[in-house]
């Protein structure tokens, strides 16, 4: 590992979580927070459970001061480099619950709007999809095969997306729960 200043730093497991996988490092940082700050689309891992599965990996060591950043790492850094300064930047991160109303248009499928409870590290807990026919199905983490962060709270597109907790919970209320033949 090479870097500056390594003093006041931490050795932080980090993950980048896209769905059937992810990457890891151990990243040499002030903060969780400057972890999540310095690059797009990654968790701090705080589980001692994990955190002890990872000690003795031989994970990419990381200074978070280091210019140069191994794959994977590099283009998250750039991705967070290309979003800062921008208006909503960091706007919904380090908050316990944020509620979001997102449209998914798929090609071949009915234009769907989904609204969305989110946790601290990106990941949704409950979902009401709304279809254009007015129909609302609602669904949690035991209806999901996986679930990996779908958003990076960072983002600052989300400030716009944002929704209240009221208007989730209404919908909520109305929503058909998600069947198995569903």
């Amino acid at each position: 590992m090479t870097g500056t200043k390594s003093s006041h730093k931490h050795r932080l497991l980090v993950l980048h979580d896209y769905g059937m996988g992810g990457s890891w490092w151990w990243v040499h940082a002030r903060s969780a927070r400057e972890v999540l700050k310095t690059f797009a689309w990654v968790e701090v891992v705080i589980d001692p459970e994990v955190v002890a599965r990872f000690e003795d990996n031989e994970l990419e060591k990381v200074d978070i001061d280091t210019p140069l950043m191994p794959p994977g790492l590099a283009s998250l850094r750039a991705e967070r480099d290309a979003q800062r300064g921008h208006e909503g930047f960091g706007a919904l991160a380090g908050r316990n619950i944020v509620y979001l109303r997102r449209r998914w248009d798929d090609e071949d499928d009915e234009p769907v709007v989904y609204l969305m409870e989110i946790g601290p590290d990106g990941r949704r807990m409950r979902q009401v999809e709304l279809a254009e026919n007015g129909t609302a199905l609602r669904s949690g983490p035991d209806d999901w095969p996986f679930n990996p962060p779908i958003v990076d709270l960072f983002d600052p597109a989300l400030a716009g997306q944002e929704i209240s907790q009221r208007e989730f919970e209404d919908q909520w209320a109305r929503g058909r729960q998600v069947g198995p033949d569903m």
